[in-house]
């Protein structure tokens, strides 16, 4: 996982072109939607909803985009669209486990998509569950380093179920079971520590070590998969060294 997460802080780093940063925006208030759909438009009352709002200020979204977002979802305003989440799994090269989470409002189109990205980048479909087994559900909070220690993380959200503490770099990263994600993310609010995002995501059990090559060839597939309006999330199991990464950011 932590050449994923390192390539992912990496690229949200780069203050991404226009139009990648339009669509992160609509994935971000579609996020939103879904989450006061779920749980409702209270903001303190819908741990899910606060932290897709987080993820969305974090990023610079308007804040009148995220409260018609808020309102859609809660149906307290027309233009909600009735989203659904699927998951769709697959290798790509070197045999990375992928696992592509979308949440669309057309089923055929979001298939479509995943299946073209995948095929011209090297890739190919799978069957669900034949690699979905190869990953845990699981708490993740990004935390800026800043003037922070590992120790400092650590001391925050121990007592709260986190289970390890990364260092990424620039960034830590707090893992937890899923269902203490909130209270990893209470913690660290609590200890006056600032976080960038704080998510459920599916984290892989082993890795596969790429070199150059194959991380070009990994973050061609993902890049392409993103491009997807249905695409949230991709997930894949590989590892990528810091020598390797810098040679892929030059």
């Amino acid at each position: 996982m932590s050449g994923h997460s390192k390539w992912a802080t990496t690229k949200h780093k780069k203050a991404v072109v226009d139009a990648k940063r339009g669509k992160l925006f609509a994935k971000l208030i579609k996020n939103i939607e879904v989450a006061a759909r779920t749980g409702g438009a209270d903001i303190e009352g819908n741990p899910t909803l606060f932290d897709a709002v987080q993820k969305a200020k974090k990023q610079s979204v308007p804040n009148k985009n995220i409260d018609s977002a808020v309102k859609r979802g809660a149906g307290l305003e027309a233009g909600g669209a009735d989203y659904e989440t699927i998951m769709y799994e697959g290798y790509g090269p070197n045999g990375v486990a992928v696992l592509i989470e979308c949440l669309t409002d057309n089923r055929n189109r979001a298939a479509s998509d995943v299946r073209v990205a995948m095929t011209r980048n090297g890739g190919s479909m799978a069957d669900p569950g034949s690699v979905s087994y190869l990953f845990h559900r699981k708490g993740v909070v990004i935390v800026p380093k800043g003037e922070l220690g590992e120790d400092d993380v650590l001391g925050a959200v121990l007592d709260a179920g986190a289970e390890e503490v990364n260092d990424l770099g620039e960034s830590f990263e707090v893992l937890s079971e899923a269902t203490d994600l909130v209270g990893v993310r209470s913690a660290l609010q609590d200890a006056g520590i600032d976080y960038d995002s704080a998510d459920a995501n599916f984290v892989p059990t082993m890795q596969v070590e790429l070199d150059e090559e194959g991380a070009r060839k990994i973050f061609r597939l993902i890049d392409a998969l993103e491009d997807s309006d249905d695409v949230q999330n991709v997930f894949a199991n590989f590892d990528v060294s810091d020598e390797v990464m810098e040679k892929v950011d030059a």
